[in-house]
């Protein structure tokens, strides 16, 4: 019963919502009906400028976190593991954690210029610190024990980190991960509504501008779709890769 509570709290809205917009309740150009929204958004679905925006935005999200997702990764192993690196690297990093990404727009802009590179640069960034953080975490909270059992059998380097800093680290990692995705989709709009003509970013900030207020709607809930496909996705490859943690 409880798992129709949330889908059936959703329809209602939207029949109110329907309700309000039609009969003039509420401005229907700031809040078009629901039915307007769906039938914009099949529009769109049959475009092709909407999917080679869509591409675009898929192209930076994917690479940004490949790249920055990648680096965190590596770096917290090596932070995790390596207390010298972990004391000389964690004032730096929290310091610039907490700034916000986007004002270092300008500043990424001026070093790699206006073209796709800066843009990734930037998503790259926002997926590095979760990345990095979390995989931290996940190394210092391996039990002593197995250090020790490792460090009796002689395991160093490469076995080191496959019998021991991967596994135990992989549930904080696949935490960070989901955070560096949702974050790295966050900037990723939002680096498209301020600098890109592609993309679904762009797409929002287009429809704003000329008051297309149905395409913007529609775009938000491709938006909040890719959000929902992607942790989706993620809490399956938890499952598989961790099948004693259970379903959430």
């Amino acid at each position: 019963m409880e798992r129709w509570l949330p889908p059936a709290l959703l329809l209602a809205g939207l029949a109110l919502w329907e309700v309000a917009a039609r009969a003039g309740w509420i401005s229907a150009l700031f809040f078009p009906p629901p039915s307007a929204i769906t039938l914009t958004l099949l529009r769109m679905l049959g475009s092709v400028d909407f999917w080679a925006g869509l591409g675009s935005t898929l192209m930076r999200l994917t690479a940004g976190v490949l790249i920055g997702g990648g680096a965190g990764l590596l770096l917290g192993w090596l932070m995790g593991v390596s207390r010298p690196l972990r004391v000389a690297l964690a004032p730096l990093v929290a310091a610039l954690h907490p700034l916000p990404k986007l004002a270092l727009f300008p500043i990424v802009l001026v070093i790699l210029g206006i073209g796709e590179s800066s843009k990734v640069a930037l998503v790259a960034l926002t997926a590095f610190f979760p990345m990095l953080l979390n995989t931290l975490a996940g190394v210092q909270q391996i039990d002593p024990t197995h250090w020790e059992v490792a460090a009796n059998y002689g395991a160093t380097g490469g076995k080191l980190l496959r019998r021991v800093v991967l596994p135990g680290s992989l549930p904080m990692t696949l935490t960070g991960l989901r955070l560096a995705v949702n974050g790295a989709l966050v900037v990723t709009i939002a680096i498209e509504m301020l600098s890109a003509r592609q993309g679904l970013g762009a797409t929002i900030w287009l429809a704003w501008q000329t008051l297309r207020t149905e395409d913007l709607y529609a775009t938000l809930v491709v938006i909040g779709g890719l959000g929902l496909a992607s942790n989706q996705l993620l809490e399956s490859a938890t499952r598989l890769l961790l099948p004693w943690k259970g379903k959430p």
